[in-house]
């Protein structure tokens, strides 16, 4: 018996730091943690030009059917060997990062509510709210200083096709979210008592 616990919210929002902190406060070991991020699909066949119009925030961009299949392989009990992807290139790598099974499945991404067969997977899932010029400012700062990408590149990016699709499937499916946290990971309280509820829920595993 696993509990899967998803975690979305818009880009920059802080989800993934929501994530970390659970890892951190549940314990890594009693966790399989998986990325959607990870999944998104390799371009490697298109010029490096034709991959930076791609449109990340939509749907279509991620193996969205490989990710459910892995959840529901971590589910009973396998190992998974999940994506590496390349942000600089908008490729994957030949390396995998093997995933074991554990208690608690952790699965965060944008848009990961948007999917309804995603969304069956998930027993609890928690939506990260934080203003829009918050994430732009955090979003700038990451794709910046961890991905190669220059300013120009990253607000053209925002306008086109983030800010679009935040409004289209992100923020519409906040109404699927068990547990709402307000400004990411710096609300302790909330993320103390989302840590509190899963190490309540491993004692009954």
């Amino acid at each position: 018996m696993t509990l899967t616990i998803g975690v979305a919210g818009g880009s920059g929002s802080g989800k993934t730091t929501v994530a970390h902190r659970i890892l951190e406060a549940v314990g890594a070991t009693q966790i399989a943690y998986v990325p959607h991020d990870a999944y998104y699909k390799d371009l490697s066949h298109l010029p490096l030009e034709a991959r930076r119009r791609v449109n990340f925030d939509h749907p279509d961009a991620l193996e969205t059917e490989l990710l459910i299949e892995h959840l529901q392989q971590l589910q009973a009990g396998r190992a998974v060997a999940i994506p590496t992807y390349d942000f600089a290139r908008y490729i994957r790598l030949p390396e995998k990062q093997i995933v074991r099974p554990a208690p608690i499945i952790l699965v965060e991404g944008i848009l990961i509510f948007a999917e309804a067969e995603l969304r069956k997977l998930l027993d609890v899932r928690i939506y990260v709210d934080t203003d829009a010029d918050i994430r732009l400012l955090r979003r700038l700062r990451r794709d910046i200083l961890e991905r190669g990408r220059n300013l120009d590149t990253v607000l053209t990016q925002y306008e086109k096709t983030v800010r679009p699709m935040h409004l289209e499937f992100v923020e519409p499916s906040k109404r699927y979210a068990d547990v709402i946290i307000p400004e990411g990971g710096f609300n302790d309280i909330a993320i103390e008592m989302v840590a509190a509820h899963i190490r309540e829920r491993l004692q009954r595993l």
